[in-house]
């Protein structure tokens, strides 16, 4: 799937991060570093990867919990898992292989570890793309009926351990199927070998631990450092451009560029809705590259 990338993993901040670094295209490109979501890998971008390669040198990672990257067991606060040090996992992986500034884009689980980076290191982050979000602080704020009905596991998964990580266990590909074809799209945009990906490491143990650690962390010590940024007027100062799915649950029950607008300066936030569900990397490719290479290059 990743044809002309090198898989490697780094150690970093206390823990292992997997990802896949392209060595074709345009191997002096500008860094661009790629960050995927819940409940699946770095293989979300398999799409798009070949075609960025040609502008970018990119790098497709593991979040912290996820794939093949490290799993610690989770504090009793969650802090480990928080979207800060998640964020500070992967400014030290691009660190390490040289990229102190780099772009960045960040579907899902992925795109709020982005833009904490965002917020925390700002000389890092050269320009941020965000896939169908919207702040976690609004998202748990906001919680309506259609809205926990449809994201369910945000409250199910923040349950104290061992609770859900035992129901996950004891039946993982159905949580699988369930999750990423229960949206608009069903399983249609999951190629065969991607939905085997996702499988193979949603059957660890270790990774439904790091999967039910993230969310508890959104649910506590994220919601803390949004609510300070908020007070302290800390905003993204790159430029951002937010995409979400027109058939997703972030366009009928939120309004996106309202809620980034508290997050990013002034005059650097574009966005809009693109003509498919939540999964844009794996759902529309096409029109994802069509949005960000004018983006990222302008």
């Amino acid at each position: 799937m990743f044809a002309g990338f090198e898989r490697r993993v780094a150690e970093v901040n206390g823990t292992t991060i997997n990802y896949v670094r392209s060595f074709t295209g345009n191997r002096s490109g500008p860094a661009l570093l790629l960050l995927h979501g819940h409940p699946q890998t770095h293989v979300i971008w398999h799409k798009v990867a070949a075609a960025l390669a040609q502008r970018f040198t990119v790098i497709a990672a593991d979040l912290r919990g996820y794939g093949d990257s490290g799993k610690p067991v989770g504090l009793p606060d969650h802090s480990n898992y928080s979207k800060r040090v998640m964020g500070q996992d992967q400014v030290d992986l691009m660190a390490s292989l040289g990229f102190d500034s780099f772009y960045l884009m960040g579907h899902d689980r992925g795109g709020r570890v982005a833009y904490r980076m965002a917020l925390d290191h700002p000389a890092a982050i050269r320009k941020l793309v965000l896939l169908d979000i919207a702040p976690t602080l609004a998202m748990y704020e906001q919680t309506s009926l259609e809205f926990a009905t449809a994201y369910y596991h945000w409250f199910f998964l923040i349950r104290p351990a061992p609770f859900p990580e035992t129901l996950l266990s004891a039946h993982p590909e159905d949580y699988l199927k369930h999750t990423i074809g229960g949206r608009s799209a069903g399983l249609r945009p999951f190629t065969p070998e991607a939905y085997a990906e996702y499988l193979r490491c949603l059957r660890d143990p270790a990774t439904i631990h790091g999967i039910c650690e993230d969310y508890r962390a959104s649910a506590g010590i994220d919601l803390e450092h949004e609510r300070h940024d908020l007070a302290a007027g800390n905003k993204i100062r790159c430029d951002v451009l937010a995409l979400w799915g027109r058939q997703g649950i972030i366009e009928r029950c939120f309004d996106p560029l309202k809620e980034w607008r508290k997050f990013a300066q002034e005059g650097r936030l574009d966005g809009r809705a693109l003509d498919c569900g939540h999964y844009i990397p794996e759902e529309a490719p096409e029109e994802l590259l069509a949005e960000v290479l004018p983006f990222f290059h302008a």
